[in-house]
């Protein structure tokens, strides 16, 4: 069986449809539509990675919509989305419904060009990772240059996708940076504000 079959069976299994809200989800996945709508974690990074290969795999061409109602999380479980959306050969568009914070805002920016949306009432953060360092001095000293070093790639990331400087995105990510939809488009992070599914482009 191909990784691309066995993920199949997986999404039509009998076990999922007799739960309502996977039943939900299997048929939101066949509109090609994937939902992020909990905290980014090892997981939902699994789950939404197969998601979207399987989509690929059913139609190379089609675009595919994740929508994003996310608090953020695991920033290695959100790199793994993230390079998974770039590698996949369909464009993949955003859309932001109620929050898209930290890793949420990251993956909602970094949707094709032209197919990134927030509804009006959506909110976007976006700050520095957050994390803690302990141990002894040279294991302190490690994670503090891995936390540099990610700092720095998300950021370098983030201004590729909105168009712009470095400086202003770290800037803005020195501390909790709030957006409105209006807000956010100004900024880059999104390209348009909708009210309906028909002014999607």
């Amino acid at each position: 069986m191909t990784p691309q079959q066995n993920v199949s069976s997986q999404f039509n299994s009998s076990a999922m449809l007799a739960n309502p809200q996977a039943d939900v989800y299997h048929r939101l996945l066949q509109d090609r539509i994937v939902v992020l709508g909990t905290d980014v974690n090892d997981d939902i990074a699994n789950y939404i990675t197969a998601q979207l290969l399987y989509l690929e795999g059913q139609d190379s061409e089609k675009p595919i919509w994740l929508y994003i109602n996310s608090p953020g999380g695991s920033v290695s479980a959100g790199m793994a989305i993230y390079d998974t959306m770039q590698f996949v050969a369909p464009d993949v568009g955003t859309i932001c419904m109620g929050l898209g914070a930290s890793m949420g805002q990251f993956l909602l920016c970094a949707g094709a060009p032209g197919k990134r949306y927030a509804l009006p009432h959506a909110r976007i953060m976006m700050h520095q990772p957050l994390g803690g360092v302990q141990g002894q001095a040279t294991d302190i000293a490690i994670q503090a240059e891995q936390m540099a070093y990610t700092k720095r790639l998300l950021q370098e990331r983030i201004a590729e996708h909105t168009g712009q400087t470095y400086e202003q995105i770290e800037s803005d990510s020195d501390r909790d940076r709030w957006f409105t939809a209006e807000e956010a488009k100004d900024s880059g992070i999104i390209d348009h504000v909708i009210v309906r599914h028909g002014e999607m482009l």
